[in-house]
């Protein structure tokens, strides 16, 4: 009897994109059979704090409070390469203006809103659904918001315009892409399955960039108001090669972040990252 692995991620284009092989039954699981939980990722960040999913997308972020709990998979990272999460206002705004408003954000254990304070030190905010700030902001219920996910293409639509790229900054900081989302697995499942989710994964992204036509297909149903081409965009902004294999210079930008985050006393302690091998 297969054994059933519970697997949480966003409803989102990118991560249906990169689990459609695992959903679709397109690779060979070698009699482990995933179930799919879709939830929103700060739903997820909570739910990390408690360990109650064994393999689970979260954000980085999040992942300094869940270090004991969970190591993190080499395979499956959302990293923008000088692009991320924007923050939009009705007017442009500079970094100064930013710090004088108060600013929308989609949850405090995301990764945006992380990198926002490593950017603005302290600033005044309100935590909205990320599916509402956009409106929220255009109502002029905030001076400004982080919009992640496809609001980072569909801002324009609202009338809004673009204050501040965070993957901009951060490599005009560090040289180094952004790291926003990871996938984690929870150490207790034991070094044998862990191995098989990571490989599992690994395939599933694979299959994903490889049949990409067939995958965006599976996506699409995910879109939330994103045409093909915005969707096919947004996949590809994130799922690339730091999301088949974090490598040397993913795994650098998470050690930067994390260890930023502690000297800035954003996060309590230093982060003994552990990811698998």
């Amino acid at each position: 009897m297969a054994e059933i692995l519970e697997v949480g991620h966003s409803p989102d284009p990118d991560d249906a994109f990169m689990f459609y092989a695992l959903t679709a039954g397109k690779i060979e699981t070698g009699g482990l059979k995933f179930r799919h939980v879709l939830q929103d990722i700060e739903t997820l960040n909570h739910w990390a704090m408690e360990g109650r999913l064994p393999v689970t997308a979260l954000s980085l972020h999040a992942y300094a409070y869940v270090a004991d709990t969970y190591a993190l998979l080499p395979h499956g990272a959302s990293m923008g390469r000088q692009y991320g999460p924007i923050v939009v206002s009705r007017r442009p705004l500079g970094l100064d203006d930013l710090r004088r408003e108060t600013i929308a954000v989609p949850g405090r254990l995301t990764t945006a809103f992380l990198t926002l304070r490593l950017c603005l030190g302290d600033f005044s905010y309100v935590v909205l659904p990320f599916d509402q700030i956009l409106m929220a902001v255009a109502r002029g219920e905030g001076g400004a918001g982080v919009i992640i996910h496809e609001g980072q293409l569909t801002y324009k639509s609202f009338r809004l315009v673009k204050a501040l790229d965070l993957g901009v900054w951060w490599h005009r900081e560090t040289g180094l892409p952004l790291p926003l989302g990871v996938n984690a697995v929870r150490k207790d499942l034991g070094e044998g399955k862990i191995r098989q989710v990571s490989r599992l994964l690994r395939e599933s992204i694979r299959y994903a960039l490889e049949h990409r036509d067939e995958a965006l297909t599976y996506a699409m149903a995910f879109a939330r108001g994103m045409d093909r081409a915005q969707a096919d965009t947004f996949v590809g902004m994130y799922v690339n090669d730091l999301t088949l294999s974090s490598g040397p210079e993913g795994r650098e930008a998470v050690e930067r972040m994390l260890q930023w985050a502690y000297e800035k006393g954003i996060v309590p302690h230093r982060v003994r990252v552990q990811f698998v091998e």
